[in-house]
């Protein structure tokens, strides 16, 4: 139920400008969800959503988003910590890591959203990439290469 009541929220404050807790919580007992006060507030902490201003000087709940530059520096980071080697087999991409590290690694690369990787999984010090064709596969091995150097 938490799971679904936040993805109402997130759709709501996207669709309304909603200033307030309670008017939060309006929205959500109109759409089905019976909260009161103290559960939107804990809601808006769990989501981390913040107030931003509007056009007209008020101010609206938005969700919270690090910069491009943020996120991407940390996803470099932890590839360049856990990155051990990596061997390709025509467009499969093999990438060894630290032990342990193979999720977090597999997590930064799924974030950085790359096109030409098509899916991921990650063991506990190995990542299979699967990549559109073997010539992204050499042009993903080249980004890790430069990302990591």
């Amino acid at each position: 139920m938490k799971i679904n009541r936040h993805a109402k929220i997130v759709e709501l404050i996207k669709k309304y400008r909603i200033e307030t807790q309670e008017e939060l919580a309006e929205y959500l007992n109109r759409e089905g969800f019976k909260v009161t006060q103290a559960t939107v507030s804990r809601d808006i902490r769990d989501l981390k959503l913040t107030k931003v201003p509007t056009d007209d000087g008020r101010q609206k709940y938005a969700v919270h988003q690090k910069g491009e530059s943020e996120m991407s520096e940390k996803y470099i980071r932890v590839l360049r910590d856990g990155y051990v080697s990596m061997d390709m087999a025509q467009n499969i991409l093999v990438i060894k890591t630290a032990v342990g590290m193979a999720n977090a690694v597999c997590a930064a690369l799924d974030a950085m959203k790359w096109n030409e990787i098509v899916g991921s999984v990650a063991g506990d010090d190995t990542i299979i990439c699967v990549i559109r064709s073997v010539d992204e596969a050499i042009a993903v091995m080249d980004k890790i290469s430069k990302i990591i150097s």
